[in-house]
């Protein structure tokens, strides 16, 4: 391998790594999986590394093993089941529901493995703060994740409200990439921030790709609109309160496609603030990484004054003298001696599991032997019984305590680096 190839290979192994699922579709009787070139581009040339995720029945199970998730994009494929969203009556008649199902055949035939997985990576990133952005059909998975609804047909559904020089056509399948329609941009938000230089103050408009017959009905608690379609659709949406990408915070849904917003004679975009969902997505995503690398890092000893440094040698020789007296079974030290690591663990007794293992290896001191050996036992006892009880949960019980646990991991590692620092930066100087 030449040095530019090793170069290549390191460099592969440090980005950030960004998950997307593949859509399936039939060609010439063969499944084949895909994904979007703009997608992958995009995100390759803002410094992160596309980890495609394959529509393939039972990955839904394995997504641990495509850990690390530094960021999660989810775009465009087929309708989301309604029973995820316990979707409202849209009063739609069998012959219209036919009709729907004619016009849209390659959207409405439910992929309910693309939704599993996807459902499950968009809860992923809600637990643990992962960057998420979500592109036509990824900001319905969005939405629907967080309790939120869809039109099952936005034209048939919307059409019916608003007067007829208000509505929308959504997708033209004779027009993929041509196809533009007009947004609002609502002042104050990311899109604002984007496309302000293109934007005029009397109007505030955009003319959008657009590629979809389903979107957001009832939009989720905790989102906020950015932009609006003249027949009331909403075209984007966000997480103020999870969205400050120099800081590794990014919730958003994108209903248009911006990364199709392209000249037809050539890859220059409609407006300069096209590509801008991708590049702060990926900013999040590399902040988010060197975040989560932090925590999981070995925490370095602070460093001790003279007075510290001397109790800690004292400590660790009370707790030599343990290890040595159980493997030996005769006394070798003074009582004492043996007096610094009792006290030690009477004022420890909120054991963490860093601190069980490290006296399971070295043995507890003769005054609390009789409490640290009932200490084991009680916890053999916990092990025991949560065993039985996680034995009779479901798979996506079990993917969901697992998470939460993952989680509270990260914070635990977090608020402890955090009051260690305190505590260095509390110690005098000598």
């Amino acid at each position: 391998m030449s040095k530019g190839e090793m170069a290549n290979s390191d460099l592969s192994m440090i980005l950030p790594r960004v998950l997307i699922v593949s859509r399936r579709t039939v060609r010439k009787n063969k499944f084949v999986d895909f994904v979007g070139e703009y997608h992958l581009d995009l995100i390759v040339s803002y410094g992160a590394v596309p980890v495609i995720v394959p529509r393939v029945s039972g990955v839904h199970m394995l997504l641990e093993s495509f850990e690390p998730i530094h960021g999660v994009l989810l775009c465009e494929g087929e309708d989301i089941d309604p029973s995820h969203y316990d979707a409202e009556p849209s009063g739609f008649s069998p012959e219209e529901l036919e009709e729907i199902r004619k016009l849209h055949v390659s959207d409405t035939s439910i992929d309910r493995e693309k939704d599993t997985i996807e459902l499950r990576l968009a809860k992923l990133c809600l637990e643990r703060n992962i960057p998420y952005l979500g592109i036509c059909r990824g900001s319905q998975v969005l939405n629907v994740a967080c309790g939120g609804t869809l039109y099952q047909d936005v034209e048939k559904e919307l059409s019916k409200k608003v007067p007829e020089e208000q509505r929308v056509m959504h997708m033209d399948y004779e027009n993929y990439d041509g196809h533009r329609h007009v947004v609002k941009v609502l002042e104050n938000t990311p899109l604002h921030h984007w496309f302000k230089d293109s934007l005029e103050e009397d109007k505030m408009e955009i003319m959008v790709n657009s590629y979809h017959h389903q979107g957001v009905r009832k939009l989720a608690q905790r989102f906020v609109p950015m932009a609006f379609a003249p027949d009331g659709l909403i075209e984007g949406f966000y997480d103020p309160d999870a969205y400050n990408p120099e800081e590794g915070k990014f919730i958003m849904g994108l209903q248009f496609h911006p990364e199709r917003m392209r000249n037809e004679d050539s890859d220059d975009f409609d407006y300069p603030g096209c590509p801008s969902a991708y590049k702060e997505f990926a900013k999040a995503v590399i902040a988010y990484e060197k975040k989560l690398n932090r925590s999981e890092c070995v925490l370095e000893a602070p460093k001790l004054n003279q007075e510290l440094e001397r109790k800690r040698r004292i400590l660790v020789r009370s707790f030599s003298i343990a290890r040595n007296m159980y493997s030996s079974g005769g006394a070798t030290g003074q009582e004492s001696e043996l007096q610094v690591g009792a006290e030690f663990l009477e004022a420890n007794t909120a054991l963490s599991l860093q601190q069980e293992k490290r006296l399971k290896q070295m043995g507890a001191t003769v005054r609390n032997a009789s409490v640290y050996k009932e200490r084991l036992t009680m916890n053999e006892e916990r092990e025991r019984l949560a065993r039985a009880i996680m034995g009779k949960m479901s798979i996506s019980q079990l993917s969901d305590l697992r998470s939460f646990y993952h989680m509270m991991g990260n914070l635990c590692s977090e608020a402890l680096e955090r009051k260690l620092q305190d505590r260095v930066d509390e110690e005098p100087d000598f």
